[in-house]
């Protein structure tokens, strides 16, 4: 049986430890497999808010590519996937995406996602926003298939630590591509 392929791009935002997360919800998944790709802002990035390693990263996807490999799979409509997953997403990827500037595969499988119609989650992640990052994430919004997901804190779950912060906020991340997280509380009213 093949797996569901879902792309997952990183880039230079805060946010790197729901990357982590994701890959650990998405690999305990049989049916799904990640694609890993890293600008080197990424990686950057995660040395600064985790103790894990690139390597270490990688490790908890199934396949990893490098920013600059532009004819690799995802770069293709015909290449399958269950869509793209960008977390975190800079404000710098999402004017790329926005424009169709596909300089990087990060850039050009997001593009190729739009193209497609598939499913492009972005964990859009900067604070405050100015009234460009509002434009570009209006009219990204505005596309099929498009879901901008801040990576923002919630509270009715009543989280114990960080910790259930980044597995709620994983968790709505991969929601689009059918992936249920048993840990997640989904609001239930009053």
């Amino acid at each position: 049986m093949e797996k569901k392929r879902i792309i997952v791009g990183a880039t230079g935002a805060s946010g790197l430890p729901i990357l982590t997360e994701c890959l650990k919800l998405i690999r305990r998944q049989p049916e799904y497999e990640s694609w890993l790709i890293m600008s080197e802002s990424a990686k950057l990035t995660l040395l600064q808010e985790t103790d894990y390693t690139v390597e270490e990263i990688s490790a908890l996807a199934d396949e990893v590519l490098k920013e600059d490999e532009i004819g690799a799979g995802p770069a293709s409509g015909s290449f399958c996937t269950e869509g793209m997953l960008i977390v975190p997403c800079s404000m710098k990827t999402i004017a790329g995406i926005h424009s169709g500037f596909a300089q990087n595969l990060i850039l050009r499988a997001a593009d190729v996602t739009i193209k497609e119609q598939r499913p492009l989650i972005l964990a859009a992640r900067e604070t405050p926003l100015s009234p460009i990052h509002l434009r570009n994430l209006h009219e990204l919004s505005m596309l099929p298939r498009v879901r901008i997901i801040p990576p923002m804190m919630t509270f009715y779950h009543r989280p114990d630590s960080i910790e259930d912060m980044i597995v709620h906020i994983a968790a709505k991340l991969l929601e689009p591509f059918g992936i249920e997280v048993k840990e997640y509380q989904r609001w239930t009213g009053i």
